[in-house]
């Protein structure tokens, strides 16, 4: 993984024609918490979030903005201001042969699902990764029956392995979801 130093501002935002791309608001917060106890949303991971969950999972947020300079982003749909859900990048906690990485990943409320938003977000965040960070490569993984999200790397050009499938190290060994899938976009 390359060392990524330009901080952004809290001001910094992405935009496409449909979404803005910013640094999150404690408005956000009750948006976020429902997307995150949605079981539609959450169906390929491995339980919903409470609020206090979800909560903590917006500081986590915003440390990772502080530590590396870039993050995942609120996506507010342009056209009403609502909050749609989050795409951005992160750097996963976890330890697999393919760390140190950044991650491009994406949770969208189901309002929002199937209008192509998911791919327009990322594919400017991708963007934003190889020309203003200068990032080599980004991988994004799931479980091999999430076809949505696997459809949303496709459309980004991301291209999968199976050599590069791994079990994720934060679930226990028989867990079902365990499995994933892996898939890399170079610059």
């Amino acid at each position: 993984m390359q060392t990524v130093q330009p901080a952004m501002e809290k001001t910094a935002i992405l935009e496409t024609p449909r979404l803005i791309l910013r640094h999150w608001r404690d408005t956000d917060l009750e948006a976020f918490a429902r997307m995150n106890a949605d079981p539609k949303v959450m169906e390929f991971f491995p339980a919903r979030l409470t609020q206090q969950q979800s909560d903590a999972l917006f500081g986590r947020i915003e440390s990772h903005f502080r530590k590396h300079g870039f993050g995942l982003f609120t996506a507010e749909f342009r056209q009403t201001s609502l909050f749609a859900g989050f795409i951005g990048l992160s750097v996963p906690s976890f330890r697999a042969r393919f760390t140190p990485c950044v991650e491009i990943g994406w949770r969208l409320l189901p309002e929002f699902w199937g209008q192509g938003l998911a791919p327009e977000g990322a594919q400017e965040v991708a963007r934003y990764a190889f020309e203003l960070l200068k990032i080599k490569e980004l991988v994004s993984f799931t479980v091999p029956e999430n076809v949505r999200s696997r459809r949303v790397m496709e459309k980004l050009g991301m291209t999968h392995d199976p050599a590069d499938d791994f079990n994720h190290p934060q679930l226990p060994p028989h867990h079902p979801l365990r499995r994933h899938v892996l898939y890399r976009l170079r610059a």
